[in-house]
């Protein structure tokens, strides 16, 4: 009589152990698999750059010299610190940031207003509004240097209406070289402002102003009361990405006026630049250029402190 064996049946735990655990295995490396691309990205073209800087900066390197390079430590830094034209370039840049994106806040503002109002063409006046910020840097610097000409521009029209002299750029000055930098650049950067406080503009609804101008509020209480607090946070935004932007600004200060005259429109970038590829002081460039970085940090962190005080305030 043939005996049977019966083995015992596997626990649910043995039969569902191995494909759990895969699962488990799966769901905890998915994240990483999938931050991976974006991880490889900012280590090969942010992380190693930066570090190749700091390095860098740590070095006398110079190619027209090289039996001069060599490790300086900090000497750079120190360097950097007892040169005049580096704090001059850090002044002027902080002049041409607070100048210039104040400027463009105020018409960037006054024009949205404008547009958002409704008249006959308002289309056709948010495009001829919006095109300048569709032009490259280059492209501007040709066309303001067309205007300050002294012969075909601008300065040419005053001198035959005997206001100036002929012959006279206002690129020649330093302070007029300065206002005509700002005005170029104005040209280019008011839309950028014009747009985002616009966008917030059309999300507002009319019946707040309908119910404000009831109650008695004037135009300007009306703005003070709805119109700012709509906007307010779009005038943070625009206002710091812009700070960022100028501080970098290179292409129109350096196509438009080189930094001059006499370096007086050498900003801290541009000043950079020059180090970097016309006295070929890559380790001196990159002292400076960590400072720029410090200082894009801090705008960086601010940014993000508003951002995080801003959602608390809605929470």
């Amino acid at each position: 009589m043939a005996v049977l064996e019966h083995q015992a049946p596997e626990s649910a735990g043995d039969v569902e152990g191995p494909p759990r655990l895969r699962r488990k295995i799966r769901g905890r490396w998915t994240p990483y698999l999938l931050l991976a691309p974006t991880l490889t990205l900012i280590a090969v073209f942010i992380a190693y750059p930066i570090l190749t800087v700091v390095r860098t900066s740590l070095y006398q390197y110079n190619p027209n010299k090289p039996w001069m390079d060599g490790w300086v430590g900090l000497g750079n830094y120190e360097k950097m610190l007892g040169d005049p034209l580096f704090w001059d370039s850090l002044q002027f840049t902080a002049k041409w940031v607070v100048v210039e994106v104040g400027l463009q806040m105020i018409f960037g503002l006054a024009l949205a207003l404008v547009i958002n109002e409704t008249f006959v063409g308002r289309a056709f006046a948010r495009a001829l509004v919006f095109s300048p910020w569709a032009v490259s840097g280059v492209l501007t610097t040709t066309i303001w240097l067309l205007i300050y000409n002294p012969t075909v521009g601008f300065p040419h029209i005053l001198a035959e209406q005997g206001h100036v002299a002929y012959g006279v750029s206002p690129l020649a000055d330093g302070d007029s070289a300065f206002w005509a930098a700002v005005l170029a650049e104005l040209w280019r950067g008011v839309p950028f402002f014009a747009i985002l406080i616009l966008a917030d503009l059309q999300s507002i609804s009319g019946d707040l102003y309908e119910a404000a101008e009831v109650d008695g509020a004037g135009r300007v209480r009306r703005f003070t009361a709805i119109t700012f607090p709509h906007i307010k946070a779009a005038l943070v935004l625009a206002t710091l990405l812009r700070s960022v932007w100028e501080f970098n600004n290179v292409d129109l200060l350096y196509t438009l006026t080189g930094g001059g005259p006499a370096r007086a429109t050498t900003t801290l970038p541009l000043y950079v630049a020059q180090t970097a590829t016309v006295t070929k002081e890559f380790g001196y460039g990159s002292a400076l250029t960590m400072a720029a970085f410090v200082i894009l940090s801090l705008f960086s962190i601010t940014y993000l402190w508003l951002t995080r005080m801003g959602q608390k305030g809605k929470s």
